[in-house]
């Protein structure tokens, strides 16, 4: 057996595994969902025998509870897609406004950050440029964690802020809006065909915090897919060779959804289709004034408690969108 072989069937047979206790795990679950009703169901029963309402509360609380768990159970079940399990690269991108959006693009970041904290998923970041005076033009992150890109797939698109503006000292309230993209992480068996040719590399140097800590040599690198226009960056390794390698699996990345979005064949007939950032094209709006609220423009799921959803309390439009886009 030649070496490539071997590994490849190595990789091969440790995806197996991985797939078999995922499998696993499920039925687990399916098998502790069920144990969890007929306890309540004896608990009930018990109730009504002995006509002992204390036992109210202890019911009322174990249903809450397996509702709970049942609807998280259900969503997951929602994730089908071929790359819903894998890791995710964020990235997100002020819009037109200057500080207000990039301000806005922070926002965003914090927001994604405290989500992703909360499923204790791991967060690097990839890439960010910020402002000298406030908040970010760009930021990329790539979120490990089993089903990562499966819900934040939910958040791709424009999202819009409305706020009395801190930098305004009229106070008057301003519109803002950045762009969010989210591309599953792809392992090394994906086949897509890239001509070298096409591909425009620049290195940079990485931006740093001062001092010792400033990387001095060019190691940041930014590639540019000609073809499609498409531009991916990564300046979070140490040496050129890691970021190159980490920016060419976002380039694939791109390219696939790219190339499943258009159901075309040939990579080189491939044309990425952006929306502008900016009023219209938003999937949803975070209000803070002359009320508060967030909208989905999609789903219509809203709530009122603006800043519990921007501390990281996604799942409700996460759960919102995966029903959501099941029934379309």
């Amino acid at each position: 057996m030649e070496q490539q072989d071997f590994w490849d069937d190595s990789e091969n047979a440790a995806k197996v595994l991985q797939e078999s206790k995922r499998l696993e795990e499920k039925i687990d679950r399916i098998d502790n969902l069920k144990k969890a009703y007929d306890d309540l169901v004896v608990l009930m029963d018990l109730c009504e025998e002995e006509e002992d309402a204390s036992l109210l509360d202890d019911i009322k609380e174990e249903l809450r509870k397996l509702k709970r768990d049942i609807d998280k159970f259900t969503v997951e079940t929602l994730l089908t897609g071929e790359y819903d399990k894998n890791n995710a690269i964020l990235s997100i991108h002020a819009g037109a406004g200057g500080t207000e959006a990039q301000d806005w693009a922070e926002m965003l970041l914090r927001m994604f950050t405290r989500w992703a904290e909360s499923k204790s998923y791991n967060i690097t970041v990839l890439d960010m440029l910020k402002d000298t005076e406030a908040g970010i033009k760009s930021a990329t992150l790539l979120i490990e964690g089993e089903n990562a890109y499966g819900y934040l797939k939910s958040e791709k698109g424009v999202h819009r802020l409305v706020r009395i503006s801190p930098f305004d000292t009229a106070g008057k309230r301003h519109t803002s809006f950045a762009s969010v993209d989210v591309m599953p992480e792809l392992d090394n068996n994906v086949e897509i065909d890239i001509n070298p040719d096409d591909l425009k590399i620049d290195t940079y140097r990485s931006g740093g915090a001062g001092g010792q800590h400033v990387n001095k040599t060019d190691s940041a690198v930014r590639i540019t897919h000609i073809p499609t226009g498409v531009i991916v960056q990564c300046q979070n390794e140490r040496s050129q060779h890691s970021n190159k390698e980490m920016a060419m699996k976002m380039l694939y990345a791109k390219l696939l959804e790219l190339k499943e979005q258009e159901q075309k064949e040939k990579i080189e007939d491939l044309k990425g289709e952006y929306r502008e950032i900016a009023w219209g094209s938003q999937i949803r709006s975070y209000v803070f004034h002359p009320y508060s609220m967030v909208k989905d423009h999609r789903t219509g799921e809203e709530t009122g408690n603006v800043y519990a959803v921007m501390d990281g309390e996604l799942d409700n439009f996460i759960n919102a969108y995966l029903k959501w886009k099941k029934q379309t």
